[in-house]
This record gives structure tokens, C-alpha cells and sequence, in this order.
């Protein structure tokens, strides 16, 4: 059951995330079946809005659960309940209305040119608030209660995740100069940051689900906040080899994105041990494989998938090919998509008053959609291999004459994509469907569902 009752304002952020994620991974579905069938929705929905979508709504879904993971575990942290509900939900409604209008707003074509920060400026404006607002209340939760590791490491990587995003303001004629700073909200978001969020987040379900004594897990927070800091800042370099700035970025990017792969490895090493210390003794299974499943995905789509082609005399062929591609959807969906899973698997049944519930078919859209991540991500790496040999090393071929070698890949991409859905809904009922049995006083009784607060 619920310690704090401030933890219940989580329950509607993880409800919009969710929501959010089912038109994610839709819309992802819909873009990759115009890749087997370019004219589909040509004149009503072009391709660029269709992606557009898709990558904005999983950039707002994540938020959205990083937001409401906040709201549940900071209270129990803290030692306190949240310094004001009232902020929280103004926020919730201020920070959903500003990604609604903008999916609108690029249905009618009203965006900014600048890839996964198209939002017009009203919009950021917005988000910028609401935002500010999260900020402000969780701050001074923490302010007047207790400070663990857990807490401050996450406030750092929201704090500093609020910051890098004002950069997304700054948009320069000169085209060198707006790709630098682009990557200062787009990378130090995703590979810097947001790991701090990922691991504070990762620590508490931790802490919960294996048993193992906090003073112990918060040693390796530190360990790991410190090589995703060292590694990730000047890691940003791998982005800059090619857009026009010094030639010495090639060797700084190179030697620092090496160490990227460190703080995910010592992730999965934190995770198993102290699984094997705790004995899998909590009865929530499902947040349990959720959680110690996101480092080690994380550890190959973010790690190994992106050191595969970071080095600078590699991502000289590969760099803008499908094995960007096939690195950024495995680390997205290991680091960040499965850690808010493993959030609202672990909270969903105490918001609700229940027990561990539907864990079974919980467990089974891990798999599936597992499996089908791990499954495009070799396809579209298979198909980066034969577009980097065909266009970069032999070269002579026209892009057209590429992409027609490459069908059989995107028809098996969309497949896979097709499975996620699946695997999407089943998480989603799994959650939010009817269960038979719900906490009362302490102990378990058949009963119909709670009605959603």
C-alpha cells in the first residue's frame, strides 16, 4: 500500500504515458509500412510528419513517466509528501495540452524545421513551464525532507535535463554552430542525463524489489553517476566528426564515447549482483524482470550498438545509415522505455489498491516485445551493412537501386514493429485492465476493480 497519499498523483502520469506510448509505437508502425509502401498516405499524411510524431511522442511519453516515477518515489525518499498536489496537476494538464497541440499543430504542418525539436515556440514555451514547475515542487519536497543518494542524483539529472533544454531556443543561421548546440540538448539529453534519471530511478526499484540494504546500492549509484558524467559530456564529440568543427573532435569523440559503454556494463554487473545478494524474494515478478531486463538491453542497444560504429574511422561509412537506426531503437527502448515500464509495473498495484496483479501477462509482453526490439534491431543493422557496402565502400549505386536491396529487411523492420504493438497492448491491459483480486485492510480479497481516481 501507499505510504504517502501524494504518491497517487504518479497514477495519471502513468496513464498519459501510457496512452502516449500506444500512439508511439502506432504511428512507428505506420512509418515503417511507407517504407515497403512509399505512396501510402502520401497526399494526407506525408512521411515526415508521420516520424515527426512518432519520435515526438516517445520524447513526451518518457518525460511523462520520468515525471510521474518522480512523484511516486520521491515522497517515500523524502520522507514527506509532495509539496504541493495542486502544482502537480496543473502541470500534468499544462505539459499533456502542450504535446497535444503540438501533434496538431504538425498534422497542419505548423512546425520548426529542427529534427526532434520541431515544437513551435509557443510550445516549448509551455513546456518549458510546465517543466519549471516539476522542478520547483519536487525541489522543495526534498529541501524539507530527507536527502539520500537516490533523490539527489535524480534531482541532478531533472535539474540538468530542465537546463540543456534551453539550448533548443538557440537556433543560429549558421548551420555548423546550430548542430553543435542541438546536440547539447539531443545527446546530453539521451546519453548523458537521462542516465542519471535511468540509474536513481533504477536504484529505487532496486532497493524495493531485491531486499539488498540501501547503503550498498547507493555506493554504486555513485560509481556509475561518475562514468556516465565523465563519459557522456565529452562523449558529445562522436556528433561533431562530420559538421564542421575542429579536426581534433575526431579523436576526442573517438576516445570518450569508448568509455559511453562503461556506466550501462556496471549497470548490469549492479543489477545481477544484487539480484543474487536479494534472492528474488519479492512477489512482484514482472517489475522485477523489468527492471534487471532494462541495463541489460540498455548495456547492447546504448553500449555495445552504439560503440559498434562510434569510432571515427567507421562512423566515416556508417554515420546517417541504418545502423544508426538499429542502435537508436535498442538503446531508446533499453534504457529509457523499459525502466518507466519497470516504474509502472512495481507502482501500478499499490496506486490501484491491489496486489501484484496480471503479472503473467505482464511477463509475456516483456518477451514479446523484447524479442521483437532485439529482432529489428539486427534486421536494421543487416540492412545498414549492405547500405554502407553499396553506397559508401563499393559505391556507383543510385539511392533508389539501395533501397530496392533493402525490402526485404524494412518488410521483416515491420513485422517486428507489428509484434511491439501487440506486445504494447497486452502491457497496457495488463495495467490498467479489470482484476480479481484487490487489497483490503492488509490482506487480499476477490473483488471488482477500483474506478480510477
Amino acid at each position: 500500500m501507499l505510504r504517502y497519499q501524494t504518491q497517487k498523483l504518479a497514477y495519471m502520469y502513468f496513464v498519459g504515458a501510457l496512452v502516449l506510448f500506444l500512439a508511439q509505437v502506432t504511428f512507428g508502425v505506420l512509418a515503417g509500412t511507407i517504407y515497403v509502401l512509399p505512396n501510402l498516405l502520401s497526399e494526407v499524411l506525408p512521411f515526415h510528419i508521420i516520424r515527426m510524431i512518432h519520435t515526438n511522442s516517445l520524447i513526451v511519453w518518457l518525460l511523462m513517466g520520468f515525471f510521474g516515477a518522480t512523484y511516486y518515489l520521491i515522497p517515500e525518499e523524502a520522507e514527506r509528501d509532495i509539496f504541493s498536489p495542486l502544482i502537480a496537476k496543473l502541470q500534468f494538464w499544462l505539459f499533456l495540452g502542450a504535446g497535444g497541440v503540438a501533434v496538431v499543430g504538425y498534422l497542419f504542418r505548423i512546425h520548426e524545421g529542427r529534427e526532434f525539436l520541431e515544437q513551435p515556440i509557443y510550445v516549448k514555451v509551455a513546456i518549458v513551464v510546465a517543466v519549471l514547475m516539476f522542478l520547483f515542487n519536487v525541489s522543495m519536497t526534498v529541501l524539507k525532507g530527507r536527502k539520500t543518494a537516490v533523490n539527489t542524483v535524480l534531482l541532478l539529472g531533472l535539474w540538468l535535463a530542465g537546463i540543456f533544454y534551453f539550448f533548443a531556443f538557440y537556433n543560429p543561421t549558421n548551420l555548423v554552430l546550430d548542430k553543435m548546440y542541438w546536440w547539447w540538448v539531443v545527446h546530453l539529453w539521451v546519453e548523458g542525463v537521462w542516465e542519471l534519471i535511468m540509474a536513481a530511478v533504477l536504484a529505487y526499484l532496486l532497493i524495493k524489489v531485491t531486499g539488498v540494504d540501501r547503503e550498498i546500492i547507493e555506493k554504486w549509484l555513485y560509481v556509475i553517476v561518475a562514468l556516465s558524467l565523465f563519459s557522456g559530456l565529452l562523449g558529445t564529440g562522436h556528433h561533431y566528426f562530420w559538421i564542421g568543427l575542429p579536426s581534433y573532435w575526431l579523436w576526442v569523440g573517438s576516445i570518450f564515447s569508448t568509455f559511453e559503454i562503461l556506466p550501462f556494463f556496471a549497470m548490469v554487473v549492479w543489477a545481477f549482483y544484487l539480484l543474487y545478494q536479494g534472492g528474488r524474494r519479492h512477489e512482484n515478478k514482472a517489475a522485477l524482470l523489468w527492471a534487471v531486463g532494462c541495463p541489460v538491453m540498455a548495456f547492447f542497444g546504448a553500449g555495445v550498438w552504439g560503440f559498434m560504429h562510434t569510432l571515427h574511422p567507421i562512423n566515416y561509412y556508417t554515420h546517417g545509415t541504418q545502423v544508426t537506426a538499429a542502435h537508436g531503437h535498442l538503446a531508446f527502448y533499453g534504457a529509457y522505455v523499459m525502466i518507466n515500464i519497470a516504474v509502472f509495473t512495481y507502482a501500478m498495484p499499490s496506486l490501484r489498491g491491489l496486489m501484484p496483479f496480471n503479472q503473467l501477462l505482464n511477463m509475456w509482453s516483456f518477451w514479446l516485445m523484447t524479442s521483437a526490439m532485439a529482432f529489428m534491431t539486427f534486421t536494421l543493422t543487416f540492412a545498414g551493412i549492405v547500405q554502407t557496402h553499396m553506397q559508401r565502400v563499393v559505391g556507383g549505386y543510385s539511392y533508389m537501386d539501395v533501397q530496392d536491396q533493402l525490402a526485404l529487411f524494412f518488410w521483416m523492420r515491420l513485422g517486428s514493429g507489428v509484434v511491439v504493438v501487440v506486445a504494447a497492448v497486452l502491457l497496457v491491459y495488463s495495467l490498467l485492465g479489470p482484476v480479481r483480486e484487490q487489497l483490503t485492510a492488509g490482506r487480499r480479497v476477490d473483488a471488482e476493480p477500483m474506478p480510477a481516481e
